[in-house]
């Protein structure tokens, strides 16, 4: 598994996910789920375009289809 700040500075720029457009601070009361939901800024699906999963730990520096932020 890959440490948080090494991911932060290597992620793609078309990555999205649905906490990016969430201006509210998490609710503390509520359990933690994993309902990260993550899609390609230039596909616009959850596949990259070089047809491999979009998401945090995979789209990284090593693709093809990176880009840097």
């Amino acid at each position: 598994m890959l440490d948080v700040e090494q991911i932060k500075f290597q992620l793609c720029r078309r990555l999205r996910w649905k906490g990016m457009y969430v201006e509210a601070a998490p609710d503390l009361t509520v359990p933690p789920s994993n309902d990260a939901f993550f899609w390609c800024n230039d596909t616009m699906t959850c596949l990259g375009p070089d047809g491999n999963l979009a998401n945090e730990e995979k789209c990284q520096s090593d693709r093809g289809c990176h880009e840097p932020l």
